[in-house]
């Protein structure tokens, strides 16, 4: 008897790659990352899976979803461990820490997470809602405990952009005589941006914390 051939793709191979949520936030991430948001389209994420764009709409049924999708992945990163095993003041330092280094890495995405409305991320509530437990203990009560998370926040996405500012972006060139004591103090800070960036951070985190320590003191 003689063996017939086929034709068509090979058992069990599936015809176009496997699509999942996963596969999803990390092309979203991908696009933003190297074009900008504004790149971020469904018919681009469809391009960048290898996909048709009905294929793409079995795991998300929007734009908005996929924003969710990029959210909850950037937000686990973020360290709230401390918040329930150390004083609020220690925790929230950890917190800006891992905050800020978790953002350092996504830069691009700052502009989009930073107005996202927090319905639907379950991750970003839990976090929120840990953080408020642990000031809420420490006696930081009301609006006050909201504000202080913006507050941090504010303070993270600032310096995530800062540790990626160049290493002349306060060279005053030919204006220097405009700003001399800026310019004279800007050039005793570290040769390297980084560590500049890192110092600037500390600096204000510092004020901050110990502004709350003073306020809530009693």
């Amino acid at each position: 008897m003689s063996q017939g051939t086929h034709s068509g793709r090979g058992r069990g191979r599936p015809s176009s790659p496997v699509l999942s949520r996963e596969r999803v936030t990390l092309a979203a991430i991908r696009i933003v990352t190297e074009q900008g948001y504004r790149h971020l389209t469904m018919a681009a994420l469809a391009r960048e899976l290898g996909v048709a764009a009905s294929a793409l709409y079995n795991h998300v049924s929007s734009k908005r979803d996929v924003l969710i999708l990029l959210q909850e992945r950037v937000n686990e990163r973020i360290d709230d461990s401390a918040f329930g095993t150390e004083p609020w003041d220690r925790a929230l330092r950890q917190w800006a820490h891992s905050y800020r280094r978790c953002f350092m890495e996504h830069t691009a995405l700052i502009p989009v997470m930073a107005v996202l409305p927090v319905a639907d991320s379950p991750r970003t509530l839990r976090m929120y809602e840990r953080v408020t437990r642990a000031l809420n203990d420490a006696g930081i009560v009301g609006a006050d405990a909201v504000d202080i998370i913006v507050g941090v926040e504010a303070l993270v996405f600032g310096a995530a952009y800062d540790a990626s500012a160049p290493a002349g972006i306060f060279d005053p060139g030919d204006l220097e005589d405009m700003a001399p004591t800026f310019t004279r103090f800007a050039a005793q800070r570290s040769a390297d941006p980084r560590a500049a960036a890192d110092r600037a951070f500390e600096l204000a985190l510092d004020a901050l914390i110990d502004g709350l320590r003073r306020k809530y003191a009693a």
